[in-house]
C-alpha cells in the first residue's frame, strides 16, 4: 500500500521488517514473496539490475519447493527485469517459464496469497512488459502487447479495480502506438472511467504518462474530450 500510495522509503521498511519475520518464522515462500515485492518496487524506480538479483535470490531460495504459481510470478519478474534492460530473448524465454509453471497450477495446493496470480494476470503483465518494449519499437511490440492487455481485461474479475485501470491505460497507449487514433480516444475514455474507481497512486501517475498522447494539433473531438476528462481526475 505505501509502494502503491509513492512513500517509497516507507515501503522499503516495510519490506525489510516483513522479510525478516518471514526469516524468523522459517517461511521461505513468504520470504521469496517479499522479495519478489521488492523487485518490482526496484523495476518502478528503474533499478532493473538490482531487481533481478533479488528475483535471482528469491528463486534460489524456493527452487526445490515453490509450487506452480509462485514460480509463474517470480519468473515474471524476471522477465520484467529482462524487459527494462532491453533484453528481448531473455524476457521471451523467462515468460514462457511463466506459461510452462503457470499451466500446472490447476489443483495445486498452495498459500492463500498467491492465488491471485492466474491466467489473467500472467496476460496483463506480459502485455505491460510488452508495452515497455513497444515505447521503443512500437512495429514489433505494441500488436502483442494489445493483444496480452485485452487478454487480461477479458478474463479479470469484477474486484480487481485497479488491475482494470492498468489494463485500459495500457490499451489506450498501444493505440497510440499503432496509430489507432479511434480507438486510442475510445480506451482512453475507458481508462478514465476505471481510474476514477480508485484512489491508487499509481493509476494517477499511468494517467499522467498517458496525457501527453492526447495533446496537439488537429485533435479529434473524442479525443479532446478524453483529454479534459483525465485532466478533469487528476486535478481531484
Amino acid at each position: 500500500m505505501a509502494w502503491d500510495a509513492g512513500q517509497q522509503r516507507r515501503a522499503q521498511d516495510y519490506y525489510r521488517v516483513a522479510l525478516r519475520a518471514a526469516h524468523a518464522a522459517g517461511d521461505t515462500h513468504f520470504g521469496a514473496n517479499v522479495l519478489a515485492g521488492m523487485a518490482r518496487q526496484m523495476l518502478y524506480v528503474n533499478h532493473p539490475q538490482d531487481a533481478l538479483e533479488l528475483v535471482r535470490l528469491a528463486q534460489d531460495g524456493v527452487r526445490t519447493s515453490a509450487g506452480p504459481r509462485l514460480r509463474a510470478m517470480l519468473h515474471t519478474r524476471e522477465a520484467w527485469a529482462y524487459a527494462a534492460m532491453g533484453r528481448h530473448a531473455a524476457f521471451q524465454r523467462a515468460t514462457r517459464h511463466a506459461e510452462d509453471a503457470l499451466s500446472s497450477a490447476a489443483g495445486a495446493e498452495e498459500p492463500y496469497w498467491i492465488h491471485y496470480f492466474d491466467t489473467a494476470e500472467l496476460a496483463g503483465v506480459t502485455g505491460g512488459r510488452l508495452l515497455d518494449l513497444a515505447r521503443t519499437d512500437p512495429h514489433e511490440h505494441a500488436a502483442a502487447a494489445s493483444q496480452e492487455i485485452r487478454a487480461a481485461l477479458h478474463q479479470r474479475g469484477p474486484e480487481a479495480i485497479r488491475s482494470h485501470a492498468l489494463d485500459w491505460i495500457g490499451l489506450a497507449e498501444c493505440s497510440f502506438l499503432l496509430g489507432d487514433v479511434t480507438g486510442a480516444a475510445e480506451t482512453t475514455h475507458h481508462a478514465v472511467n476505471a481510474a476514477a474507481r480508485t484512489q491508487s497512486g499509481r493509476v494517477r501517475q499511468q494517467l499522467t504518462q498517458l496525457y501527453p498522447y492526447t495533446v496537439g494539433r488537429d485533435v479529434p473531438g473524442p479525443l479532446r474530450e478524453a483529454r479534459d476528462k483525465i485532466r478533469d481526475l487528476l486535478a481531484t
